[in-house]
């Protein structure tokens, strides 16, 4: 999960794996982590959520944890026209790791503030394009809940859809990069 400071990344997912809003969330210091099973479609997912300090300063350590990600939740604030502009760092660094995600959604959040909003869907809509951002984009709450599992639900399906493969052996899915299923051990023919 990549964004701005401020965005909502930590509050969302923590509405996500608790059910709960914490309006004094903290936030996040370096990176934080959730894991939280998921189904998709009758298939079970395991989502390891990477929740990374949107500061400059702590960006340095992403690299390190994006490299074989499946997936890649982006947030802007609506309500703060600069944390669109700041999608573009992200984007750069995600584009230039080696192994990097191939399924990346973009997600609005913090849409209850809809009268406050300073970004277009317009100008969304164009990065989104322009960057070949999976799905569509999703407005989310974590304050009131909204969205909250669809944006999981649909990071799973599109993970499933560009980033996995079901084993002909064992039929647990596997990355499509790998050589073996790392379930059973078969050669897979990539």
């Amino acid at each position: 999960m990549a964004g701005a400071k401020n965005v909502g990344k930590t509050s969302l997912i923590r509405r996500y794996s608790t059910g709960k809003f914490n309006k004094s969330t903290l936030s996040t210091i370096g990176v934080d982590f959730e894991t939280k099973k998921l189904n998709v479609d009758g298939t079970d997912i395991l989502l390891n959520i990477w929740d990374f300090a949107g500061e400059k300063k702590f960006r340095v350590l992403f690299p390190s944890y994006v490299s074989g990600a499946s997936g890649a939740l982006m947030l802007y604030d609506i309500t703060n026209k600069d944390s669109l502009d700041d999608l573009m760092d992200w984007i750069n660094v995600i584009s230039s790791i080696p192994n990097s995600p191939k399924t990346k959604l973009l997600i609005e959040a913090k849409i209850d503030l809809e009268d406050q909003r300073e970004i277009k869907r317009e100008d969304a809509q164009e990065l989104f394009n322009k960057h070949k951002f999976k799905g569509e984009i999703i407005g989310t709450s974590a304050k009131t809940g909204e969205n909250i599992e669809e944006v999981f639900t649909m990071l799973g399906r599109e993970i499933l859809k560009n980033s996995l493969k079901k084993c002909p052996n064992c039929e647990r899915f596997y990355p499509l990069e790998l050589k073996f299923c790392q379930y059973c051990g078969r050669k897979t023919n990539n």
